[in-house]
């Protein structure tokens, strides 16, 4: 360990004198306290956790994993190219230890400028709220600097792909279709099912049962949060709103709001009366539609109950804790590049494979097409391209793995005051850093290790 150590003090003399690093510690100081004094928000709790909270993490994440990845490929590949690394290898140390202390050099590195940006939008933002008017101060309290967590409404994908196979099935019955076919007709018709299951009818209403688990044990006396989302079939205007009626509870004990007028494609969150779930902590939540046209409230997202589970400030760390398992998976990835290539190969290289990280919305579009040919706007169509076959189990295989390392993201759970456990964080560590992070390593130290280094300068 002592052989690592030294490796990783050299890195952070090495990062240092890199000119990026310069430029990125001025953007991060402009990020972290310039960025919130400039951009002035709408004096709401919202629009002062999307300015504090929202914009400055995601461009510390930005900043440090540009840099991380730009350190990362430079501090091994420059040691090559420069001939630095022939003169360390001819002493008593091996090749996996200078790979690992090179990456635990920039790890610590991460984990010293992580923790002093957090610190610094930690210190603005309780200043900032401070100066926000007292019933914005008691938002920011019960729904955005708290530790909330969060019970959805019940799992319908079993039912809805059975209802899509029967489906299915009677139309192949009465209407033959193409071998080639089946799989759009089949993603057509699980669209319409899963529809049935979201839509509310003009005049109707609909009820969703939501679980409370184990956390029924501890919420008695407390007041929770509904959050909710729908969407309308009816184009209406930017101003457009809907009515409707929510009634929470069973008989005897039932509360029922006052018509509500809210808008669609947007999250809304109001707070119910305490004690409204039974014995089993089962909570069920109606909605009366008082419109001329249906709504659709997405499953997964569109009936929501929020309940208090901790504070901000641990639930903040947590926070950065999964944004410095990201960096130290950027970290793995260049020097796995910097281990066959040149600097600047590297650079391309690892920076080609973080924008395909973070195109996965297209990949799961694709592959839930089951095609990358884009549809027909007029028809809805999906065509299929000869390469279908080849590309979308690829795609298949990156968005897993793209899933494991994005499956939770803090920077929103932060800004909407959602929980983030020791779970989820033991989680991400396990999966970006020890499974995602240890294969690259394991890979790099393998290429680092059969790579000739007195014959590559000048090679690449």
């Amino acid at each position: 360990m002592q052989k690592i150590f030294a490796i990783a003090w050299l890195t952070w003399k090495a990062a240092v004198r890199f000119r990026l690093f310069l430029v990125i510690a001025v953007l991060l100081f402009l990020a972290v306290v310039g960025l919130p004094l400039i951009i002035k928000d709408d004096g709401t709790a919202r629009g002062f956790t999307q300015i504090i909270l929202t914009y400055t993490l995601s461009s510390i994440t930005g900043l440090l994993g540009l840099s991380t990845l730009w350190i990362a490929c430079g501090t091994l590949a420059r040691d090559v190219e420069e001939c630095q690394i022939q003169v360390l290898v001819t002493k008593p140390i091996a090749r996996w230890q200078v790979w690992l202390g090179k990456w635990l050099g920039i790890v610590t590195l991460n984990a010293v400028l992580l923790a002093l940006a957090g610190g610094c939008v930690y210190g603005l933002m309780m200043w900032r709220a401070g100066k926000l008017p007292a019933a914005e101060q008691e938002v920011l309290r019960t729904q955005v600097l708290v530790a909330r967590g969060s019970a959805k409404m019940q799992d319908f994908s079993a039912d809805i792909d059975q209802a899509t196979e029967r489906v299915l099935q009677e139309r192949l019955k009465s209407t033959p279709v193409e071998k080639v076919d089946v799989p759009e007709v089949r993603r057509q018709i699980h669209e319409g099912v899963k529809a049935d299951f979201q839509l509310v009818p003009p005049s109707y209403q609909k009820s969703w049962v939501i679980d409370l688990g184990l956390a029924k044990n501890f919420l008695k006396g407390q007041p929770l949060q509904l959050r909710i989302k729908f969407n309308s079939a009816q184009r209406g205007g930017a101003d457009a709103t809907y009515l409707g009626l929510w009634q929470v509870g069973v008989a005897p004990r039932i509360w029922e709001s006052q018509p509500m007028s809210l808008a669609p494609d947007t999250f809304h969150e109001f707070a119910i009366p305490a004690d409204l779930f039974d014995d089993q902590g089962r909570l069920t939540v109606t909605f009366v539609n008082r419109n001329d046209t249906p709504l659709l409230f997405p499953l997964g997202e569109g009936v929501e109950v929020l309940y208090p589970e901790g504070g901000f400030a641990l639930n903040f760390a947590r926070g950065l804790g999964i944004i410095f398992c990201w960096m130290g998976l950027l970290a793995a990835l260049g020097l796995l590049a910097a281990s066959f290539l040149s600097f600047p190969v590297a650079a391309f290289f690892s920076m080609g494979l973080l924008i395909l990280g973070l195109s996965g919305d297209t990949l799961a579009e694709s592959v839930g097409n089951g095609t990358v040919a884009a549809g027909n706007e007029e028809t809805g169509q999906v065509g299929h391209t000869a390469v279908d076959g080849v590309l979308i189990p690829a795609f298949r295989g990156m968005l897993a793995v793209i899933n494991l390392a994005q499956q939770s993201s803090p920077i929103d759970s932060l800004s909407t005051g959602r929980s983030i456990s020791w779970l989820e964080l033991g989680t991400a560590f396990g999966q970006i850093v020890g499974l995602l992070g240890g294969s690259l390593a394991v890979i790099g130290i393998l290429l680092f290790n059969r790579r000739e280094l007195a014959g590559t300068q000048g090679t690449q």
